[in-house]
């Protein structure tokens, strides 16, 4: 069984098979079943079988364990025993080989026969048996005797002491006697006690023998022998120093050793002066090292005697014997290392001799950190030390080093080239510790100059032409061998450089060929520019020597450059290795160069210090006036430590902005290393999780985060610096929905690409946007910045090799929706705005520079096509038609060449058959666009308007629909007229005066040909849009019944989905939206109406306005503000209404407003009604503003203030509507002056503009016909869409546009609840009046006031009345202002009911009035309480008499006469002065 579970488990492995060996031993020795000889010859047996079958090691442990000897061997000695110990200790013996001392076994065989011998000595066994059983072993190997005769000397003590037992004393006597013959008498007398042996009877005459040994111990070993001194024997000596001072190449080391035995022994020289002699001697002569060394080496007897001699060199130096404070020479180091390498000594014995130990090192180490950090710490406080104390303190430290001896034995062992033994010094000392010391560093780097040699002369990089220096190895075999191959240089030199981490300054040549060697192994060619915005071409990490260049860089080069003096040479060396590795490892180097490796070196702490010193001062002079010489100390303290002085820096940049302009100035001195360096510092500092992003209010962005993205622009622009790391950190943050950090790409690409965000361009410039490129340049550049060409190019190209293009284009698209619903939930309502805004800016920025960048191809073939955008990438519509916009008109114009191209007879083609071309080319690169847009919207938007309309809505641009000639006329007249200012530019002589001329000349040829082709375009394309127009509004108006009620569903989607998401969009897509709807008008789309179009824009504004952010509004202001000016066009001369408007089908109603004095009996709005709908259209948009103005909301009042700014051209154009807009503004500025600055800020200035703009507005009668009553003014312009219920007749006043049912339905409602409410109100005041009789009068004398003031007064809101003195009312309904009786009649009856109700008054006004009673009802009630409190109070006191209640009845009666005429005239009062107020 145990053979098969051994056979079992040894097949699954050696561990279970050791366990299992284990277990069984244990197993029969706690059983007790080795005590059986037959059961442990069988158990033996099997494990035999193991050990042959197997020959596990596990076995033959098991076997040597189990031989174990029982008592029964001595029991069964004759029969089994003997044969069992035999065997046994047979087989002890021969595992463990002939040497039975270091036999694993040998324990065991010292103690079996030591029992053995016990057993005679006890008589257990018979003499003669055990002394022949010995002489077996004996026989069987000649070493068991050494033991044996161990073994009887220690039984021979044993008994010695044992007095009373003189038996075994007798019987041991006689075994040593009888086995003698086996061992031998003179092993016997060696290791025997002299008694002993004369009791055996091996010494006859003991005594004697014992006399002998005496003289012979004393003679070795006690008697001293008589040398001579140096002072005793100069002969002898000086023949000795001449001997070995000779030229010793003619002699060996076999002859002079003779000499030496002859010297010695002639003149009886002391022997260890004569080593003393020798060591000096090679001391004066160390290049004679070989011949030294044999010399020692046949002359040392023992390497004790070298230690001490050694030890008591090194002692004296540092001892007080030495008064001439001698430090310990290098020669003696020299002479230590030269025998420590070759092995004549070991260092573990010289080591221990040397001082100061280990542990004071570590302490002076320690100290060394401790003083860097305090020097960095008090680097701010002000020195009160001498002005050498410093450098007397540098001194000390410097002598405090000189008499280390195992600095000195380290420094000579490098420079013997017994690297191992120096790298075991150098593993003991503390880090970098050692080699910080000049001598050693200079040894060092000679040593790896010798060694790199042979791969530095192939490897070089360098001209053939150019002179290497070559090293000669060291003659020294111990010595590393050369490198000739990268892996011996793995082998040999980059250990030494890493053991000389920074301190390699000390040999800046030794840098510079390392990193020559590193750019051959990488495959690196020189080249001649190294500009830091090129990474290179990137080096594959399985080049050789990829991983260990990086080792270096972080271990060696880098820090060395920070301890070396403005060398930026070696800098640029460094960065034409560097730029060829992935930015994520070059800033993981400077992140550790800043951090890490420079709090490693007390030395680096130190020039950290200075630096920042350094710089400090520097910054502090930095202005616009000295940018050339504060850049020149700027580039020269970057040289050696860019990164600490790029932080503080940026520090200072964070909170002074204005050091941006003078700071970027003085960067041109900078190397392209440095220049590396701050990118990675820019992104370091920008990722600071220290700093808020957002200021302490939380509702703006912080200044420093400002400041960083401006000096991102700027640096970036003006310097060439790599843009990957940058760009690649923003898209890391808009994937982990960080938006703030959208403003570093709007700052960069606003430098660097001169791509400006449009929100304040004039009107002039963004007309200027509609035109060519050149128009645009010339005209619509409204920055100072300039020369974008080249950081343009440089950040295309960075965007396009590094793929961040795409990416970073759709990570901003998706970012306005994780801005609104992610990432700024709980923020404040104005931060989430700026966010919305400076996403959506940036987005279209970003997207614009791309489009102007790029060539057509390759945007076309970098950016997804837009049913991919749409489906996969889920953006908006009106973001995908944005990006993808650019593509179309490319597309559409290489299908149109290509037609042109396949069609022969084009020559003869007629223009509007080329336009038919144009509009078939146009179609066919827009039906896959069209089909892609269908399943972004409902199926129902589909049914008022065609796909095609969406998509040529939102494809289009201002350059198709609009040619800006007057733009173009201005400036190429400015052009034809620049030549001549050149002659009084004396600055220019005549040649550059002709080339400018020229170019001037050209431009403008330029301008007069883009003008043309932008004529040729725009025609093209309306004629594209005359062929599509008839199918855009179809659909259901031609199955609809009601086509009231199909046209304001079109218009809904219209304004919905295209015109209201385009016009937010960008300024220039404001204006667009307007020209849109102007081009649908003047094209007479068929089903489109354009006064409802402009109804539903104009009507209630107040949802629109609020809803938008900071620039949205100003865009939808922008929109208002063109729409504004269509209107005011048609609205200011019947010759312009009556050829853009009458008979076109957007200005036909089926809502017929006759005036058969006229005689005009037709559906189009007459020029008249037009004008009345322009004044609902105003009032209305001041209405909407006014409620905004007064909701106290901020966002609510900063868009209203936004978008009376962009449309103050066009409105107010009302006087009246100006001052209740003019109050409101009042009002506003009240309230926010000491709260809000912002919103009294935007107040004030549009308070100055429109009191800038009051001359210029007319009066009501002027802006169309005034007819009616004063006290109907409001009614008419708050509610212009009444309808005759009672007659049924369907008719609209003068400017309303006929409602829907819902609308009808919704009108009818509100009207149902005012009149409900004034139900309530007269029963409530009919309840109060019976009541009080006396309070009827007063109630009824300020409801007479009331409605006096409503007739003859101006509603704040409503149209001022005109100046009447006849009390009748009269309104500016169209139907009152009638000629037809008959009509007039029917309206006569409806005015009489509505006389007994109260008029329909603006919303805020009727507010005001409400609050009015309220307080006035309350005033009387408490009037009235005081009044009953006075009357009981006298009715009490006057009880008693009777004629007194007679007299107190009359006195009430003439009080309650007399008090509604005192009460009207405090309620005049109080109304007078709160009329002043409002």
């Amino acid at each position: 069984q145990a053979y098969n579970c051994l056979i079992h488990f040894y097949k699954r492995s050696d561990r279970l098979c050791n366990q299992w060996c284990d277990y069984l031993f244990n197993s029969f020795r706690n059983t007790r079943i080795l005590t059986t000889p037959t059961n442990r010859e069988l158990l033996l047996c099997v494990l035999g079988s193991c050990l042959t079958g197997l020959r596990a090691p596990c076995a033959v442990n098991l076997v040597t364990s189990m031989m174990v000897l029982g008592q029964d061997v001595w029991k069964n000695w004759e029969k089994t025993g003997k044969t069992e110990f035999v065997k046994v200790l047979k087989s002890l013996l021969e595992e463990g080989g002939p040497n039975v001392a270091e036999n694993p076994h040998h324990r065991d065989i010292y103690r079996h026969i030591y029992d053995l011998i016990w057993q005679a000595v006890r008589d257990k066994i018979k003499r003669e048996q055990v002394v022949q059983c010995l002489g077996e072993l004996i026989a069987f190997n000649s070493e068991v005797a050494n033991l044996v005769t161990d073994i009887i000397a220690i039984v021979d003590t044993e008994t010695v002491l044992a007095e009373d037992k003189k038996d075994e004393r007798s019987r041991l006597t006689a075994t040593v006697r009888e086995i003698e013959r086996f061992l031998g008498d003179g092993l016997l007398k060696e290791r025997l006690e002299i008694d002993t042996l004369g009791e055996c009877g091996i010494l006859k005459h003991p005594k004697k023998f014992f006399t002998t040994v005496i003289k012979l111990k004393t003679k070795l070993f006690y008697k001293q022998q008589k040398f001579n001194l140096f002072r005793e024997e100069c002969e002898g000596y000086a023949k000795l120093i001449t001997e070995l001072n000779q030229d010793l190449s003619s002699v060996t080391p076999t002859y002079i050793i003779e000499v030496i035995k002859s010297v010695i022994g002639y003149f009886n020289l002391d022997p260890n002066r004569v080593l003393d002699i020798i060591l000096e001697s090679f001391e004066c002569q160390p290049n004679q090292h070989k011949f030294f060394i044999s010399l020692l080496g046949e002359y040392l007897p023992d390497t004790r005697t070298m230690c001490e001699l050694l030890s008591f060199k090194y002692s004296f130096y540092l001892s007080s014997n030495n008064e001439d404070k001698e430090v310990t020479p290098k020669s003696l180091y020299e002479v230590t290392a030269l025998l420590i390498q070759h092995d004549i000594m070991k260092l573990e014995d010289v080591y221990p001799l040397l001082r100061p130990d280990d542990s004071e090192i570590t302490k002076m180490a320690d100290k060394e950190m401790r003083d860097a950090k305090d020097f960095v710490r008090k680097l701010n406080v002000v020195s009160t030390q001498g002005k050498n104390d410093d450098e007397e303190k540098e001194k000390e430290d410097r002598d405090k080093h000189e008499n280390n001896q195992k600095f000195g034995l380290l420094e000579a062992l490098v420079k013997v080239g017994a690297w191992n033994h120096a790298e075991k010094i150098l593993c003991q000392l503390p880090t970098y510790y050692a080699t910080a010391q000049p001598g050693i560093s200079m040894q060092l780097c000679k040593l790896i100059h010798i060694i790199l040699d042979p791969v530095y002369q192939v490897n070089s990089g360098l001209c053939p032409r150019i002179k290497v220096k070559s090293h000669q190895p060291l003659d020294n075999e111990h010595a590393p061998p050369q490198a000739e191959t990268y892996e011996d240089l793995k082998l040999h030199v980059f250990p030494m450089l890493l053991a000389l981490g920074p301190h390699a300054q000390a040999d800046p040549i030794l840098l510079y060929k390392v990193l020559r060697i590193c750019k051959t192994a990488l495959g690196i060619k020189d080249t001649a520019k190294y500009d830091s915005e090129v990474a290179g071409v990137v080096v594959p990490p399985d080049s050789p020597l990829y991983f260990m260049t990086l080792t270096l860089m972080d271990e060696v080069f880098l820090p060395s450059l920070s301890l070396l003096n403005s060398n930026c040479c070696l800098a640029e060396e460094i960065w034409s290795v560097l730029r060829h590795f992935p930015y994520e490892q070059r800033y993981r180097l400077y992140d550790q160069w800043k951090g890490d490796t420079t709090t490693a070196h007390p030395i680096l702490l130190r020039s950290k210090a200075a630096v920042l010193k350094s710089i400090k001062k520097l910054m502090q002079r930095v202005s616009k006036e000295n940018v050339k010489p504060t850049g020149r100390q700027l580039g020269k303290l970057s040289h050696s430590s860019p990164g600490l002085l790029f932080t503080y820096i940026l520090s200072q940049i964070q909170v002074y902005d204005n050091l941006i302009g003078p700071v970027v100035d003085s960067l041109k001195y900078l190397t392209n290393l440095s220049f590396d360096v701050l990118g990675f510092c820019i992104i370091e500092s920008l990722n600071d999780p220290s700093r808020a992003r957002t200021k302490t209010d939380g509702t703006s962005i912080s200044m420093w985060l400002n400041a960083l993205a401006s000096f991102c622009g700027a640096v970036y622009k003006k310097h060439s610096i790599e843009l990957t790391g940058l760009l690649q950190y923003v898209a890391n943050q808009l994937k982990a929905k960080h938006s703030l950090d959208l403003l570093i790409i709007k700052e960069v690409v606003a430098k660097m690409g001169g791509i400006e965000g449009i929100e304040e361009m004039t009107p002039e410039q963004i007309d200027a946007t509609a035109g060519g490129e050149l128009l645009r340049q010339e005209a619509a550049s409204f920055t100072q910045i300039k020369n974008t060409r080249k950081s343009s190019q440089r950040l295309k190209d960075c965007l396009i090799e590094k793929g961040l293009a795409v990416p970073l284009v759709l990570l901003m698209a998706q970012q306005g929706n994780s801005v609104v619903y992610q990432e700024t939930e709980s923020d404040h309502l104005k931060l989430v705005g700026k966010l919305f805004d400076q996403c959506h800016d940036t987005l279209v920025q970003f997207g614009t520079f791309l489009a102007s960048n790029l060539s057509q191809d390759d945007y076309t073939r970098k950016l997804p096509p837009l049913e991919q955008l749409l489906s996969e990438f889920h953006v908006n519509a009106d973001i995908a038609f944005f990006l993808a916009r650019p593509m179309f008109n490319h597309l559409i114009n290489t299908k149109f060449d290509d037609l042109r191209k396949n069609d022969k007879l084009w020559k003869q083609r007629t223009g509007a058959e080329k336009q038919a071309k144009h509009a078939e080319a146009a179609q066919l690169v827009m039906e896959p666009v069209t089909a892609a847009v269908i399943p972004i919207y409902p199926p129902k938007v589909w049914e008022d308007i065609s796909p095609q309309f969406c998509t040529t809505f939102w494809s289009l641009t201002m350059y198709d629909l609009y040619v800006p000639e007057k733009l173009y006329e201005k400036e190429i007249k400015k052009l034809k007229e620049a030549p001549a200012k050149l002659s009084d530019n004396k600055d220019l002589n005549t040649a550059r005066r002709k080339k400018e001329a020229d170019r001037l000349n050209t431009l403008m040829e330029r301008l007069q040909d883009e003008e043309k082709r932008h004529k040729e375009h725009v025609e093209r394309v309306m004629a594209r849009l005359r062929q599509e127009k008839d199918a855009w509004f179809l659909s259901r108006t031609a199955r609809s019944g009601n086509s009231r009620s199909a046209k304001n569903e079109t218009i809904t989607q219209f304004l919905q989905f295209c015109l209201f998401p385009r016009c937010i969009f960008t300024s220039s897509d404001a204006i667009y939206a307007a020209k849109f709807v102007s081009v649908i008008h003047m094209l007479k789309t068929p089903n489109f109406s354009t006064l409802i179009c402009y109804d539903r824009i104009f009507c209630d504004i107040t949802y629109t306005v609020t809803c938008c952010t900071e620039n949205e509004a100003g865009r939808y202001g922008r929109f208002l503000a063109a729409m504004l000016e269509t209107v005011m066009k048609w609205h200011a001369e019947r010759e312009v209404f009556e050829r853009e408007c009458s008979g076109y089908p957007g200005f036909i109603t089926k809502f017929r407003v006759t005036d058969k004095a006229t005689g005009n009996d037709t559906d189009t709005v007459d020029f008249e009604n037009y004008r009345h709908v322009c004044h609902k259209w105003h009032y209305k948009i001041a209405k909407a503003l006014v409620v905004c103005l007064e909701s106290k909301d901020f966002v609510q009042i900063r868009n209203s203030l936004i978008v009376l700014t962009k449309i103050i051209h066009h409105f107010p154009a009302i006087q009246n509507l100006a001052t209740v807009i003019e109050k409101r503004i009042e009002k506003v500025c009240e309230d926010e002056k000491d709260k809000r600055q912002d919103l009294y800020i935007k107040a004030r200035s549009y308070q100055g503009q429109l009191g800038a703009r009051k001359a210029k507005m007319m009066k009501e009668s002027d802006f169309h016909v005034v007819k009616g009553k004063k006290g109907e003014e409001a009614e008419a312009a708050s509610s212009p869409a009444k309808k005759e219920r009672e007659k049924g007749v369907e008719g609209v006043e003068e400017g309303e546009i006929r409602s829907s049912g819902k609308e009808k339905r919704r009108e009818s409602e509100r009207r149902d609840r005012e009149r409900s409410s004034a139900s309530k109100e007269r029963n409530r005041d009919s309840e109060s009046k019976e009541r009080n009789s006396r309070d009827k009068d007063v109630r009824t004398s300020r409801e007479r006031d009331s409605h006096s003031r409503d007739r003859n007064g101006q509603g704040e809101m409503g149209p001022p009345a005109t100046s009447r003195s006849t009390p009748t009312r009269r309104s500016l309904d169209p139907d009152a202002g009638d000629r037809d009786p008959k009509r007039r009649r029917g309206e006569d009856k409806e005015r009489e009911k509505e006389k007994e109700k109260s008029p329909v008054l603006d919303r805020l006004e009727k507010n005001e009035k409400l609050r009015k009673e309220k307080r006035e009802k309350e005033k009387i009630k408490k009037e009235k309480e005081e009044k009953e409190s006075k009357r009981e109070k006298k009715r009490d006191r006057d009880d008693s008499v009777a004629d007194s209640s007679v007299k107190k009845r009359r006195e009430e009666t003439e009080r309650s006469e007399s008090s509604p005429t005192r009460q009207n005239g405090s309620e005049e009062k109080r109304k007078s002065s709160s009329d002043r107020k409002r």
